[in-house]
């Protein structure tokens, strides 16, 4: 497509030339990040590279499969050396402990499941770093997520990655219309991680074989307790394990190394059914147990709502769609009763177990792709 034509678009969606076209490039120090910045260069863009150090840079340097911190910041620094556009390290730490990490904690403390990279998404990255994009001058800011962002008749839509597998939809429902018109996700439409790692080669990219992070950033090896332990002292009361039909049957060393769902490590053998925690009493200082059935839900209150549907949610009585409740589970129908503009009632068709308050409910159109918002769950029935 000849870029002299007026109406002719770039890859990013620009009338103009990938040359006068400025793109902030959000970079973890990870293989999809690296790969998106060393394309856009490829392609002749203005790329800036940013790398968010979002805590402690000297106890990140030997943990492994984390991001934004040590050895990662190293490593995006090194791409935009070899691809030859120029890098910063904005330090973050303060506005990630405050927008993250603390409700994190709190969240934990009273019982609740937490997704703290929603929250870093949306906090951070697409609110302080994509105004820092703008203050940069740039047209618009590109990440190594993989979902897709396509423009439909009323917008920009956000839509699940190509790849399933490697969705990220879960994890970016909070995005709104106006950051949406700003974000590229240029990896959306790749049907593997295996053509990323192949790009990344192509590239001569020393991170083409780096392994992907596992962990919560600031979580080292998924250990939440020692965490939280560490944020608010003094969390890890003991207490009573208690079974749903009021017999104390274990004792505990803190609420907080329990999840919802949980069978394993509970310290209750002996008993003649296999028991889960179905509930976590934290002012009681008690962990409640009972038959896997108990985990069953099917209504789910979810409030805090980001919807993305092109009419509001509150101008129909219902809204038939599928929805995500885990990250890791297939979209499954459900039917949405707005209450108001960000509350609603979600009646599952199928049960679900293990469905925890601080989890996201994700809403999709039904048999599609399109992701039309989500919410937080935060009560149980």
């Amino acid at each position: 497509m000849a870029l002299d034509d007026r109406d002719a678009l770039n890859s990013l969606g620009f009338p103009k030339a990938p040359a006068d076209t400025r793109v902030v490039v959000a970079m973890s120090g990870g293989v999809d990040s690296s790969v998106v910045a060393a394309e856009l260069a490829r392609e002749g863009y203005d790329v800036v590279g940013v790398t968010l150090q979002l805590y402690d840079h000297g106890a990140a340097l030997s943990k492994k499969g984390a991001c934004c911190a040590g050895i990662d910041i190293h490593d995006a620094r090194r791409v935009a050396e070899d691809m030859g556009f120029p890098h910063y390290v904005l330090d973050y730490e303060n506005i990630f402990r405050d927008a993250v990490i603390d409700e994190f904690a709190d969240s934990y403390l009273a019982g609740a499941t937490p997704v703290p990279c929603i929250r870093c998404n949306e906090r951070v990255k697409f609110k302080d770093l994509l105004e820092t994009a703008k203050d940069l001058d740039a047209d618009c800011m590109a990440t190594g997520h993989y979902i897709q962002r396509k423009v439909g008749k009323d917008g920009p839509e956000l839509h699940m990655a190509a790849d399933t597998t490697r969705d990220q939809s879960y994890f970016l429902f909070s995005t709104t219309p106006e950051q949406l018109s700003f974000l590229r996700f240029p990896l959306g439409h790749l049907k593997s991680k295996d053509e990323t790692r192949v790009l990344a080669a192509r590239h001569g990219l020393g991170v083409a074989d780096k392994p992907d992070s596992q962990d919560i950033c600031f979580v080292p090896n998924g250990d939440y307790a020692s965490v939280i332990e560490k944020l608010r002292p003094g969390a890890a009361e003991p207490g009573d394990i208690v079974h749903a039909d009021g017999r104390v049957v274990g004792s505990h060393k803190g609420v907080i190394h329990y999840t919802i769902g949980q069978r394993r490590g509970l310290g209750i053998g002996g008993l003649e059914e296999p028991l889960y925690v179905v509930k976590l009493d934290v002012d009681a200082r008690k962990v409640v147990v009972g038959p896997k059935e108990m985990l069953s839900t099917r209504i789910i209150p979810v409030r805090e709502i980001n919807w993305l549907g092109d009419a509001p949610m509150a101008s129909q009585d219902e809204w038939s769609v599928s929805v995500k409740v885990r990250s890791t589970r297939p979209p499954t129908e459900a039917l949405i009763r707005p209450l108001s503009e960000t509350e609603a009632e979600v009646e599952l068709f199928t049960p679900e177990e293990g469905v925890s308050p601080g989890q996201a409910c994700v809403f999709y159109q039904t048999g599609a792709s399109r992701v039309l918002g989500g919410g937080w769950i935060w009560r149980s029935y």
